[in-house]
C-alpha cells in the first residue's frame, strides 16, 4: 500500500470511522451526542464543542494550504470560537466538520508519494508527511479528551 493511503486510511479512523487505535473515534463519539452536553463545561476545561471545533480548525486550515499554497490559520486562534447555542448549530458545525475531514482524506490520497517530503508551506513547518502524521496524532490527542469528558459527563447527569 502507498504511504499517502495508509496516511488517508489513518485520518479517516481518528475521525470518520475507525476503531483500531482507540476503539472509537470523533464520529462515533459527537454524531447523536446533545448540544447542550457537547457545549457543557467542566471547571476550566474546554468543553467537548471547543475541542471538536479546535480539531476542525486544523483539518480545514491544512486542507486549504494544501489547495492555496498559504496557510492562513494561527495557534493563537485555534480555541476562539462563537458559542454554539442551539441543536441547529451543533449540527451544522458537525456536518462542515465531517465534510472538510472527508475531503482532508481525499486529498492525502491523491498527494504524489514524491510530495510528501517536501516541505510544506515554510521550512519551519516541516514535510508534507510530518504534518498528516501530527495532524492525526493531534487528532487522537483531543479524541481522548473528549472520551473522558463525555464518560464524565453521562456518568453524572
Amino acid at each position: 500500500m502507498e504511504l499517502r493511503h495508509e496516511l488517508a486510511r489513518r485520518f479517516k479512523e481518528v475521525i470518520l470511522n475507525g476503531t483500531f487505535i482507540a476503539n472509537t473515534n470523533y464520529r462515533d463519539q459527537l454524531e447523536g451526542l446533545d448540544w447542550k452536553l457537547a457545549t457543557k463545561q467542566f471547571g476550566d476545561l474546554n468543553s467537548i464543542a471547543i475541542l471538536a471545533q479546535h480539531i476542525h480548525y486544523y483539518i480545514k486550515g491544512v486542507k486549504d494550504a494544501f489547495s492555496a499554497g498559504t496557510l492562513t490559520i494561527r495557534d493563537k486562534y485555534s480555541f476562539d470560537f462563537p458559542s454554539i447555542i442551539s441543536s441547529d448549530e451543533w449540527e451544522v458545525f458537525l456536518t462542515n466538520f465531517w465534510k472538510d475531514a472527508t475531503e482532508f482524506a481525499q486529498i492525502v490520497e491523491q498527494i504524489p508519494e514524491e510530495k510528501l517530503q517536501e516541505i510544506f508551506i515554510d521550512e519551519k513547518y516541516g514535510t508534507y508527511l510530518l504534518n498528516i502524521e501530527s495532524m492525526i496524532e493531534h487528532c487522537y490527542y483531543h479524541l481522548g479528551q473528549i472520551v473522558l469528558l463525555k464518560k464524565y459527563f453521562v456518568a453524572n447527569a
